[in-house]
């Protein structure tokens, strides 16, 4: 079979390493919690050769790129219609997976953060994601309150799930090689089932915050909330990345207190 040409504008860089690969399918830790797992954006199955190995699960692949799937298709004869030709970020969960399932996969860097707010979406689902990101964006993912690089992302992923910076991946690895540092990060469903608080407000809250993130909460959330009627609550004079996903929590049933 003739190898898949890399996508520039799908963000494709294919990983070449067997021994990572494995590695990124072994860091699947969850798999006693479901039996079906999802990889996305396979490209040419190098994760798909230790994934279809996995007795326990029963291996789903989806891929936007045509040719990636006729590949894919002639590679894994036995998959059948298990092998998907669609938009993972358009895909309807509830239609295939009738219950708990895991994410893992060599994610396009260019749609990471989109896919990460489409595990968020579908989060009464994905119990577990194994994943490789920008090395940016996985320490974004996984970073604790209190530095710059902790965010709005961080905030909404570790709301409902146990973040794991895993392990990071030189360039040199891949075809043809990205210009940044890539890391693996493992995401674990926790035991939220529903903030204890209005969710939508939350999420309100949390992006104002951040998206003024040099200003004080009092300040920040003035362009959405009236500065008068949040109280003097110590919280309002600090920076939104000073808080955790508890503190923002609080702050959201403040708010809805005095609206």
């Amino acid at each position: 079979m003739s190898l898949v040409k890399a996508k520039k504008h799908l963000g494709q860089h294919f990983l070449t390493d067997k021994n990572i690969a494995e590695k990124i399918v072994n860091s699947l830790q969850s798999t006693d919690k479901y039996s079906q797992v999802l990889e996305v954006g396979p490209g040419m199955g190098v994760l798909s050769d230790f994934l279809l190995r996995k007795n326990e699960l029963e291996t789903f692949m989806i891929d936007i790129d045509t040719e990636s799937f006729q590949y894919l298709h002639k590679k894994y004869p036995d998959v059948g219609d298990r092998l998907i030709n669609a938009d993972f970020l358009q895909l309807n969960f509830k239609d295939i997976f009738p219950g708990k399932l895991g994410v893992i996969g060599n994610f396009p860097y260019n749609i990471s953060s989109q896919i990460l707010f489409k595990v968020l979406d579908n989060r009464d689902q994905v119990v577990e994601v194994v994943g490789m990101f920008q090395k940016e964006v996985a320490q974004r993912c996984a970073e604790k309150p209190g530095s710059k690089e902790y965010g709005i992302l961080s905030v909404f992923l570790q709301a409902y799930y146990k973040v794991e910076y895993l392990f990071s991946v030189k360039p040199g690895v891949f075809n043809p090689p990205p210009k940044v540092n890539s890391a693996v990060i493992r995401l674990t469903r926790n035991e939220v089932s529903k903030l204890d608080c209005d969710e939508k407000l939350f999420w309100q809250v949390v992006k104002a915050g951040f998206n003024q993130r040099r200003k004080t909460l009092r300040n920040a959330l003035s362009s959405i909330f009236n500065k008068e009627n949040m109280g003097d609550d110590p919280m309002l004079d600090l920076r939104a990345e000073r808080l955790g996903v508890d503190d923002f929590v609080k702050l959201t049933n403040l708010i809805s207190s005095t609206r």
